[in-house]
């Protein structure tokens, strides 16, 4: 019986890591990562950072871009460097949202993509 590891998840701890050093090289505000492999198929860890103000929110996503590249790694897409509000940093298996803080709280992702325990799912009358 041969035990095979999941380079995949390797690849993907590592990618996060790389994420995360980026953002902590900024100085991101309150920085959150979301496994949410159970959740969804489109992505494994959700990576939730603010920046201080639109600058500092696009210099960050610009950051994570090229500290990510340097490993060999493109983002599939990115989505908001024109305002600088909410940019979307999408690497496939990782997927950054940089925001401003009013906008993180409006939007509440780490709410919305949480999983509820056991004993908190109220049942229907």
């Amino acid at each position: 019986m041969t035990i095979e590891t999941d380079s995949a998840s390797l690849e993907t701890e590592a990618l996060k890591q790389r994420v995360l050093d980026a953002l902590d090289d900024l100085k991101a505000v309150n920085v959150a990562t979301l496994d949410v492999r159970g959740l969804t198929d489109v992505t494994d860890i959700l990576v939730i950072a603010s920046g201080t103000s639109n600058r500092h929110v696009k210099s960050l996503a610009e950051h994570v871009r090229l500290e990510v590249r340097k490993a060999g790694v493109r983002p599939l897409g990115i989505e908001g460097e024109q305002t600088g509000e909410w940019i979307l940093v999408d690497f496939g298996d990782v997927v950054v949202h940089v925001m401003l803080p009013a906008t993180r709280d409006f939007y509440d992702l780490e709410r919305l993509w949480s999983v509820p325990q056991s004993g908190d799912i109220e049942p229907e009358a």
